[in-house]
């Protein structure tokens, strides 16, 4: 029998698998722009803090989750106005290190971007992506989304770090 990924609305009882995908993921893919310290212990208990208070006041957001057998496996989190020009701020993705490639983060992609375009009719979606990860960056022109921008990334990052916006100016592509 295979177990099915269930994609849910995020709730307060998620926030600490979310803060501990959340860290994780961070741990293994921006070691090459943030210092090794900002990777601590207390990389833990600030994405716990963040989470707990996120989806306990989760109003003008979305936070999707997916499940496989009961584990969370990824997740997706959305500001449905982060930008007047740009439109909702996809905030966080992250899939689990174990099962990338499965189409997880792309289905995160999809139903967010139905969310957004139900929520914020006429919106558009975008979101910041370390130049340095290149692997993510082939992931969202797979997904349709073009380059607008880019800036350098608020410390503790290391200096020098770029980040890219990526932009989807409408969404029906991407639903």
């Amino acid at each position: 029998m295979t177990s099915e990924i269930v994609f849910a609305e995020a709730t307060i009882a998620d926030a600490a698998s979310i803060a501990a995908l959340h860290a994780d993921s961070w741990r293994r893919h921006y070691r090459h722009s943030y210092p090794e310290s900002f990777f601590g212990d207390s990389l833990d208990d600030d994405r716990l803090a963040v989470w707990t208070d996120r989806l306990r006041s989760s109003a003008g957001t979305y936070t999707l989750v997916a499940t496989l057998s009961g584990d969370l496996i990824g997740f997706v989190h959305v500001v449905i106005e982060g930008d007047a020009g740009w439109g909702a701020l996809v905030d966080n993705l992250h899939v689990r290190h174990d099962c990338h490639r499965r189409g997880i983060a792309s289905q995160l992609m999809k139903q967010a971007a139905a969310f957004v375009a139900a929520a914020a009719p006429g919106s558009g979606l975008y979101l910041w992506v370390l130049e340095r990860n290149v692997r993510a960056q082939a992931f969202y022109r797979a997904l349709g989304a073009a380059f607008a921008d880019q800036r350098s990334v608020d410390p503790p990052a290391l200096p020098g770090a770029l980040c890219r916006r990526c932009v989807w100016p409408g969404l029906n592509a991407l639903i």
